[in-house]
């Protein structure tokens, strides 16, 4: 599954998501990863996300994916509700087993499972997992995709394609076995699955002064960057020899023949952090057994401007609608 272009989006979407409603602070704004909507002295923050792209554990994975993007606004998740539907009547096991992986989601890092609605299809090939995550600020100050200043400094946590390459191992291990990949290899790739949250780093940077924040999905570590610099309104200047990049995604990355920086990686969070904060919000990070990486800054202009060892490349163009974990199920199709 990808995302629909910008220009699809700004035409066919947003015209009808307009409100005049004034408890609403943030609404429906692309790139930005929850709505802000104000409760009684609170403020609720709240955002919607499928998974169709797994299918073993894709409750754990939902419940995760949501969630980080509650944590990505320095607000901890607190409540969601869950929309599943699998492919027939029959699938009353894979429906208890992706009920059982929700809760077990849920339940790393304290929140409830309020509600939702179970079912099935028989126009679905594979599961389709929603998951409405929901917390509130509670006097905590929140960041948003937009906020990045000039001179921060630009932070990757964890390494890039851990979601889209844990996916593969998981669900095309043939294709990978194929491709030359060891038992040991896919093993390696499945254990990325345990690190999806970006939870604990988002609330600890977001205390730590992050003046941006955006989890890594759907487009990967690129699209992210080019998000974050298009609702700042400015640019972003990579090196690419500082991005993390995990000996075994490599592997993956050469049997698939996938580009890292555009494959979706939950669990990899990047944020915008002021020069005086770096130390101790890296510090912070390391406490906490969480790799981070220092891999740019934030610059005048448009756009991410990747330097290499031979060449820059100045990427502008927003392209959510492409995504490495998309072209592989279309390449290797699930039955």
């Amino acid at each position: 599954m990808s995302k629909f272009s910008l220009d699809v989006l700004e035409k066919r979407v947003f015209p009808f998501t307009v409100t005049k409603d004034p408890d609403v602070i943030l609404g429906a704004v692309f790139g930005e990863d929850v709505a802000l909507t104000r409760i009684g002295g609170d403020i609720l923050v709240s955002h919607v996300d499928p998974i169709v792209g797994a299918i073993s554990n894709i409750g754990w994975l939902a419940v995760h994916v949501a969630c980080n993007d509650i944590a990505t606004s320095g607000a901890p998740p607190r409540w969601i509700l869950l929309l599943v539907l699998v492919p027939a009547l029959e699938d009353v096991d894979l429906l208890e087993q992706i009920m059982r992986d929700a809760d077990r989601a849920a339940k790393q890092f304290g929140a409830s499972i309020i509600g939702g609605h179970t079912g099935y299809s028989s126009g679905l090939s594979r599961p389709l997992v929603a998951v409405t995550a929901l917390g509130t600020a509670s006097g905590r100050r929140l960041v948003r995709t937009a906020g990045a200043q000039i001179g921060d400094h630009v932070l990757v946590t964890k390494g890039v394609a851990l979601e889209g390459t844990a996916i593969l191992a998981q669900d095309f291990s043939d294709v990978a076995q194929r491709s030359g990949l060891t038992q040991q290899d896919l093993e390696k790739a499945q254990k990325l699955m345990d690190e999806v949250s970006i939870i604990p780093e988002a609330l600890t940077l977001a205390e730590h002064g992050a003046t941006a924040m955006h989890d890594v999905t759907r487009g990967g570590l690129l699209e992210t960057l080019l998000e974050m610099a298009y609702l700042s309104g400015l640019g972003m200047e990579v090196d690419s020899s500082r991005l993390p990049i995990r000996p075994v995604v490599a592997l993956f990355a050469q049997a698939f023949q996938f580009d890292p920086l555009r494959m979706i990686s939950s669990g990899t969070l990047a944020a915008t952090v002021p020069p005086d904060r770096v130390a101790d919000a890296t510090d912070a990070l390391t406490k906490m057994g969480i790799l981070s990486a220092d891999v740019g800054r934030v610059i005048e202009g448009a756009g991410v401007r990747l330097l290499g060892k031979e060449q820059t490349l100045h990427y502008r163009e927003i392209q959510c609608e492409e995504d490495e974990l998309a072209r592989m199920w279309a390449l290797y199709p699930r039955h």
